[in-house]
């Protein structure tokens, strides 16, 4: 078993809040000290409350899920003795309402364009069934299901 953290945090500063006007750009913070500017999707939250140059979790979600597969896919294309020159997905998510009527994904879809160079070169189907193993792999796409629990910690309350 493996655990994994991701630190995220939002300050309010000067702004006013209560009234829904406040700026949803905060920070996503890793291990290894990478820091990425998040904020809400202006398909969401309208502009100027949300930064369109920012990281969604919208983004992430469907990023997380295509370099899960991707790197799986490397793995995998390596030990059948692929060489992989470049590797580029244009991912995409299409949210829908669910059968509980919330907002969900009910669709990602992966577009991978691999180039490939070496003597020893996989045919259509062998690419296709790495794909295939490399979904079956993914620790994302075997995890969008999964539970999410929140266990706050409470610090300011009345």
């Amino acid at each position: 078993m493996a655990n994994y953290e991701a630190q995220v945090v939002w300050e309010r500063g000067d702004q006013a809040f209560v009234d829904q006007r406040y700026s949803r750009r905060h920070w996503l913070r890793f291990d290894g000290g990478l820091e990425v500017p998040g904020s809400s999707s202006p398909h969401v939250v309208p502009l100027p409350w949300s930064d369109p140059a920012a990281v969604d979790p919208e983004e992430a979600f469907i990023a997380s899920i295509s370099s899960c597969h991707m790197l799986w896919f490397l793995s995998l294309a390596a030990r059948e003795g692929y060489c992989v020159d470049r590797y580029e997905d244009r991912a995409s998510g299409t949210m829908a309402q669910n059968i509980a009527g919330k907002f969900a994904f009910s669709e990602v879809t992966l577009r991978p364009q691999v180039h490939f160079s070496g003597h020893l070169r996989p045919t259509t189907e062998a690419i296709h069934t790495l794909h295939h193993r490399a979904h079956e792999e993914c620790f994302i796409a075997n995890s969008v299901r999964c539970e999410v629990r929140c266990e706050p910690v409470i610090e300011d309350a009345a």
